[in-house]
């Protein structure tokens, strides 16, 4: 049996969401036993929205980490129109907080709570900008007469550049970008600008979603775009570029949410993301360039040390199997199918 070896820090995942309860408590391993740590989604319901709330929500996540799993939540705040400013920056100098999260308001699931007057939030950017606490932005504009595909290339010209000429010192991460435009765009910033992408936008694009009927566990929002943006985002993860890193934003719904007349938006790929990863990168001829996106690139730019143990992904004649769902006490989470066999695996840590 041949067999190929890839030695890597171990990696993290800058965008991740967990949910609550008995959900939380269902999908947390799948991250913690593969990944060192993870920037926290705070779209809960409620939301995350004070420095209280991230402190009880990391409990809950330390208090339902498996045993044996070396694992670090990194909390963020939802960002509302009456955000306080103080709390936010004494959450971010205690080193409770780590980013702040701005939803458009409707823009995906559970962001009813986010900005609709970008105004109003001026003076809470302009706090960040000054203590250095980064703003990750969900970038779609929700205005009805907008293309649900055009929504992020709107968001960058409307919304976001006019936000960074205005906090040019902000740091900003462009979260799951999902269009050549959104590349292009990440890569025209300074040292304060990154961009994040997806496991399966990597990997799908809207004919997987739609063609020979719909494909529910496909959809996400952002939703998959043309090939050509596909292949955009394939080329600026698999470049070694400081400033792409990997979110996963691996969101568990159950199956009864997401197979109904209106369908959530979300894709869980928690569990099979670096096996996934590797296929990618090697199609690409970059598996020397995977620890960089997976593992260096995130922790520069947040200003983190790597982690400082290792993962072993290891690929041989053999496929690997991949539950196709995870089981929750109220049903089960199906994971992510790129569509393709998959004969790399996360081995060991050392």
């Amino acid at each position: 049996m041949t067999e190929t070896r890839l030695t890597i820090r171990r990696p993290d995942d800058w965008h991740l969401h967990l949910r609550d309860g008995d959900m939380l408590k269902s999908v947390l391993p799948s991250t913690s036993a593969n990944f060192g740590r993870a920037i926290i989604m705070p779209n809960l319901v409620p939301p995350v929205v004070t420095s209280q709330d991230a402190a009880g929500y990391r409990d809950r996540i330390l208090a339902a980490m498996p045993e044996g799993h070396d694992f670090t939540p990194l909390m963020t705040l939802y960002l509302t129109e009456t955000t306080d400013a103080d709390d936010l920056e004494q959450a971010a100098k205690s080193g409770l907080v780590t980013a702040v999260k701005l939803y458009p308001a409707g823009a995906t699931t559970n962001s009813q709570s986010g900005v609709r007057d970008f105004d109003k939030v001026a003076g809470v950017l302009e706090r960040m900008a000054e203590i250095g606490l980064p703003l990750l932005v969900h970038g779609e504009v929700t205005t009805p007469d907008v293309d649900i595909f055009d929504r992020e290339a709107v968001f960058i010209e409307t919304v976001l550049d006019p936000i960074r000429r205005k906090f040019p010192k902000l740091k900003v991460v462009m979260e799951h970008i999902t269009t050549e435009e959104g590349v292009n765009y990440a890569k025209s910033g300074g040292d304060n600008l990154g961009a994040t992408i997806t496991t399966h936008h990597l990997i799908i694009n809207r004919n997987d979603l739609l063609v020979g009927g719909i494909k529910p566990h496909f959809y996400c929002l952002p939703v998959a775009k043309r090939e050509k943006h596909r292949l955009a985002l394939r080329a600026a993860a698999t470049s070694g570029d400081a400033r792409f890193f990997l979110g996963t934003d691996s969101a568990p719904h159950l199956d009864q949410n997401k197979l109904c007349e209106c369908g959530c938006a979300g894709i869980f790929s928690a569990l099979n993301t670096m096996s996934c990863l590797a296929h990618v990168f090697e199609e690409e001829g970059a598996l020397d360039k995977l620890e960089a996106f997976a593992s260096l690139n995130g922790p520069a730019f947040y200003g983190m040390a790597p982690n400082t143990t290792t993962v072993d992904l290891v690929k041989t004649d053999e496929k690997v199997v991949y539950p196709p769902n995870i089981p929750t006490p109220e049903g089960p989470v199906t994971l992510f199918n790129p569509g393709f066999d998959i004969f790399w695996k996360v081995e060991n840590e050392k």
